[in-house]
C-alpha cells in the first residue's frame, strides 16, 4: 500500500490559469460596478480574462501560438462590447469590452510580427 495515494509523477502539474480567470472576472466586474474613474480596471481585468483563456488554449495544445488566440479574443470580445453598446444601456461594460478587443487585437498582431521576426 502506497503512504500517498494518487499522487504520481505521471500527474500534471496544476495550472495557475484557473486563478488569473477568477481574477479577471472580479476586476471586470468591480471596475464595471464602481464605474468612473474605476473603468480601467474594468478593461484591465477583460484583458487578464483573455490572456488566461489564450494561456489555456496554449497550454492545453489547442494552439501553438498566443497570437492566433488573441486576435480570435479580442475580435470575439470587441464584437460583443460593439453589440452591448448598440442594443442595451450597459454603457460602461460595452465601452470596457470594446476597450480590452482593440488592446487584445493589437497585442495579437504585435504577437504575431514578433513571432515572424518582422518587428
Amino acid at each position: 500500500m502506497e503512504e500517498q495515494p494518487g499522487l504520481s509523477s505521471q500527474y500534471r502539474k496544476s495550472s495557475p490559469w484557473p486563478m488569473f480567470v477568477a481574477l479577471g472576472l472580479v476586476l471586470s466586474e468591480f471596475g464595471v460596478f464602481m464605474g468612473g474613474p474605476f473603468v480601467p480596471v474594468a478593461v484591465g481585468g477583460v484583458l487578464i480574462l483573455e490572456a488566461s483563456v489564450a494561456g489555456i488554449l496554449r497550454e492545453s495544445g489547442y494552439t501553438r501560438s498566443l497570437w492566433p488566440s488573441a486576435l480570435g479574443l479580442g475580435a470575439l470580445v470587441g464584437a460583443a462590447g460593439g453589440l452591448l453598446l448598440v442594443l442595451t444601456t450597459y454603457h460602461t461594460r460595452a465601452l470596457s469590452l470594446v476597450g480590452a478587443g482593440a488592446i487584445a487585437l493589437v497585442a495579437g498582431v504585435v504577437l504575431f510580427l514578433v513571432e515572424s521576426k518582422r518587428l
